[in-house]
C-alpha cells in the first residue's frame, strides 16, 4: 500500500472513531465539544457585545428595565414577592439545596454522581465570578429604586447559579420519574420555573440588565450541558450503559440502588 492510500485510511479510520455509532466514547467525545461549542457561541456574543456597549442592546436593556422598574413603583406587593424570590431561590439557598443532595448522594452508593454536582455547582460558580471581574459592566442606575444590590452585573450571579442548581437537581432526580410521565413534566416545569422566575426577579427588581439574566442562563446550560457530557462519556467509557440524560438522568441506576446500611 503507498504512502497515499495508508494516508486515506488513517483519515478515514480518524473519522470513523468520531461518528461511528458503534464507538460511543469517540462519538459522544465529538457530540459533547460541538454541543459545548454551540452552546457557548451565544454567550460569547452577548459577552462581546456588553463589552462593546453595542447601541442597539444598550436600548433594548434600558427600554426593558424602564418598563418593570415603571411597574414595580406602582406595585408594592409584586415587589414584595419578587424580593422574597430572589432570596429563596439565590445562590446561598440552592448552594445548600446542592450540598444537601450532595450528602444524600454520598449515603445513596453514589460518589461519582456527588463529584459531579459539586464540580458543576464550582465550575459554574466560580466562571461568573471570573467573567463578572473581566466584563466590569455596572449595574441599572435607576431613580427611585426599589431594591440595591453590590458587584458588577454580567452575567447575573442568580441567573447563573438557578439555572446550575435546577439543572443538576433535574438531571439528579429525573430517574426517580421516568416511567411517570406526568411527574416528568411536573420535574420540568419545576426547574424551568426556578431558572426562569429567578433571573425575571433580578430585571423586576432593578438590579440586572435584561442582558446580564440572558447571559446567566446561557452560561449555567453551556456549564451543565459540558459537565454531563463529561459524566455520560466517562460512563460510556467504563462500560456501563449509554444514558439519555434528558429523559432518564445523568445516572439512571441511581432509582434502583439503596442508601448505605439499606436492605436490596
Amino acid at each position: 500500500m503507498d504512502t497515499s492510500t495508508g494516508a486515506t485510511v488513517a483519515h478515514r479510520s480518524w473519522r470513523s472513531r468520531r461518528l461511528d455509532p458503534e464507538r460511543s466514547l469517540g462519538l459522544r467525545l465529538t457530540l459533547t465539544v460541538v454541543a459545548a461549542f454551540l452552546v457557548l457561541v451565544p454567550f460569547t456574543l452577548l459577552a462581546l457585545l456588553v463589552l462593546g456597549a453595542w447601541p442597539p442592546l444598550l436600548r433594548l436593556d434600558a427600554s426593558i428595565a424602564g418598563s418593570f422598574h415603571g411597574y414595580a413603583r406602582d406595585h408594592p406587593a409584586w415587589v414584595g414577592l419578587m424580593t422574597v424570590w430572589t432570596h429563596v431561590c439565590g445562590p446561598g439557598p440552592l448552594r445548600v439545596a446542592a450540598v444537601v443532595v450532595v450528602v444524600w448522594l454520598v449515603r445513596r452508593g453514589a460518589p461519582r454522581l456527588a463529584v459531579w454536582v459539586v464540580v458543576t455547582m464550582v465550575a459554574g460558580g466560580l466562571l461568573g465570578a471570573l467573567l463578572k471581574l473581566l466584563v466590569g459592566r455596572d449595574r441599572p442606575d435607576l431613580l427611585d429604586p426599589v431594591a440595591r444590590a453590590a458587584g458588577y452585573s454580567f452575567p447575573s450571579g442568580h441567573a447563573l447559579n438557578a439555572t446550575l442548581a435546577a439543572g443538576v437537581l433535574l438531571l439528579v432526580f429525573l430517574p426517580f420519574v421516568r416511567y411517570s410521565g406526568r411527574a416528568r413534566v411536573a420535574l420540568w416545569t419545576a426547574a424551568l420555573l426556578v431558572t426562569v422566575v429567578t433571573g425575571l426577579s433580578r430585571i423586576a427588581l432593578g438590579v440586572h440588565w435584561t442582558s446580564d439574566v440572558v447571559g446567566g442562563w446561557v452560561l449555567g446550560v453551556a456549564v451543565v450541558a459540558s459537565t454531563s457530557a463529561a459524566f455520560t462519556t466517562w460512563r460510556s467509557g467504563s462500560g456501563r450503559p449509554s444514558a439519555h440524560p434528558l429523559r432518564e438522568g445523568v445516572e439512571p441506576e441511581l432509582a434502583d440502588q439503596r442508601p448505605e446500611g439499606g436492605r436490596a
